[in-house]
């Protein structure tokens, strides 16, 4: 089938260009004008669709054909854009710049990459502040070097003055690409930033929506709104159809009850994910480590996805009833999935400060930051893989596991060993994944999940490990 969804792609020529204040801002300035708005991040960032979602009310999605496939891009963009007018995608890095895997060609899970997936029409942002003409030879080489992506119009970002302003305008004049925003220097908009890139929206709670709310203003006083909705109306309709998690796995029976854990400590998750569970038979229900003081009554499995443990180490430590009702959930066998920050908070401690207990692992922060892409193997029979399974994800962290692999590990994906810590139930490891990759792995955890339940409900309490 074919949908028509008006789209547009805010792209850079690099890092740091100013690409998600821009999207940030126009997602909010049109969602502002009363239009329902969807946003989507190519890559596999958590961090910048919590600002998107934040500007457009619903969630933000990524868009990553390393962890989900080529063919699933445009249905899982549908999927997101259901009841939008429009949708805004926020590239990644520069507009060309995508996986350094020796597995797949130059450019592959770029910004351009996904525009061409998408047919959609890109917008690039330049950061103007230390050029004047020499902008037009910039724009000019991103509009011809591929030539299956085509560039719509350029916003030029950090403009000094009306007289750079108008140095900047008639310079492009001659590059063939219409200027459809000039926005100025505003340190004052300055996003709070840490060790693994911004500080996440929904940690910065009042900060984040005053922040979302004056980007949108900026946006809307300095971009032609109209010319980018009538750019994006210009996309042609998608020849797909819109990805639908109960096509992807079977339900399961039991409806078992999968606590995930969410708040300003556990920020990091694909909304795939959940709906997933959903799909497969799970009730998906919420914990907040810092908060609650217990798993939801009923819990038969436990989702614990990534984020900054590490900055509320104190405070997850100090709540010691969740803890142990974590570790009892592990002892009585029940499946646990844990990435990266989840594998922290299962850890004997985390920076000298006691954890759940449930892996004897000791963790902590270092200065070396580890990211990107993994093609990886799993090592051992878990509640999410069998043995053999082989799975696209990524790494992005700053901290340390030691022992970095158990008895049983979980993953392998270099020459450097196997990752990660199969016990029993629980399955913890670095590793993210987008389970629209891989639904299959949905539906064995709900699978393992109904039937530790099943079995937990049938036995007496003191016979619980």
């Amino acid at each position: 089938m074919t949908t028509a969804v008006p789209r547009v792609v805010i792209a850079a020529p690099s890092s740091n260009a100013g690409k998600t204040s821009v999207t940030t801002g126009l997602i909010a300035a049109l969602t502002a004008r009363g239009l329902t708005v969807s946003p989507h991040k190519v890559g596999p960032d958590y961090i910048d669709p919590g600002y998107h979602g934040l500007a457009a009310g619903r969630p933000g999605r990524t868009l990553d054909p390393w962890l989900v496939g080529e063919d699933r891009i445009a249905p899982l963009f549908l999927h997101g854009a259901r009841g939008a007018d429009l949708a805004v995608v926020e590239g990644v890095m520069g507009l060309f710049d995508g996986a350094s895997h020796p597995s797949v060609e130059p450019g592959f899970a770029s910004t351009a990459h996904v525009a061409e997936l998408l047919q959609a029409p890109v917008v690039l942002v330049v950061d103007a502040a230390s050029q004047a003409r020499s902008v037009a030879a910039l724009v000019h080489g991103f509009a011809t070097f591929d030539p299956g992506v085509r560039l719509g119009g350029v916003i030029l970002n950090r403009v000094g003055t009306d007289r750079h302003e108008a140095i900047l305008r008639e310079a492009l004049g001659t590059a063939g690409v219409p200027v459809v925003g000039a926005i100025r220097r505003l340190d004052q908009l300055h996003t709070p930033s840490r060790h693994l890139g911004l500080v996440p929206a929904a940690e910065r709670s009042a900060e984040a929506v005053t922040t979302v709310a004056r980007l949108g203003e900026v946006v809307a006083d300095g971009v032609d709104l109209d010319a980018v909705l009538a750019l994006a109306r210009t996309a042609p309709p998608l020849d797909a159809t819109p990805w639908d998690p109960a096509d992807e796995v079977t339900p399961v029976p039991g409806r078992p009850r999968i606590a995930v854990a969410g708040g300003p400590a556990f920020t990091f998750g694909y909304a795939e994910n959940a709906e997933l569970l959903a799909a497969a038979g799970a009730e998906v229900v919420t914990v907040d480590p810092l908060r609650d003081d217990a798993l939801p009554d009923g819990t038969a499995g436990l989702v614990i996805g990534g984020g900054f443990p590490e900055v509320y180490a104190a405070e997850l430590s100090a709540n010691e009833t969740l803890r142990a009702d974590v570790a009892a959930l592990a002892a009585r066998g029940a499946p646990i999935a844990a990435e990266c920050a989840g594998l922290l908070y299962l850890a004997r401690e985390l920076d000298g400060v006691p954890m759940c207990g449930v892996l004897d692992v000791g963790t902590a922060m270092t200065p070396r930051l580890t990211l990107g892409y993994r093609a990886a193997v799993a090592l051992s029979d878990s509640v999410l893989a069998p043995a053999g399974t082989r799975v696209r994800g990524h790494e992005f962290h700053r901290t340390h596991s030691d022992p970095v692999a158990g008895p049983a590990p979980a993953w392998q994906w270099s020459a450097a060993g196997p990752e990660g810590f199969v016990d029993d139930g629980v399955h913890a490891s670095y590793l993210h994944l987008n389970w629209a990759g891989s639904p299959v792995v949905a539906e064995r955890f709900v699978t393992a999940c109904a039937e530790t339940g099943a079995l937990a409900r049938s036995e007496p309490q003191h016979a619980h490990r």
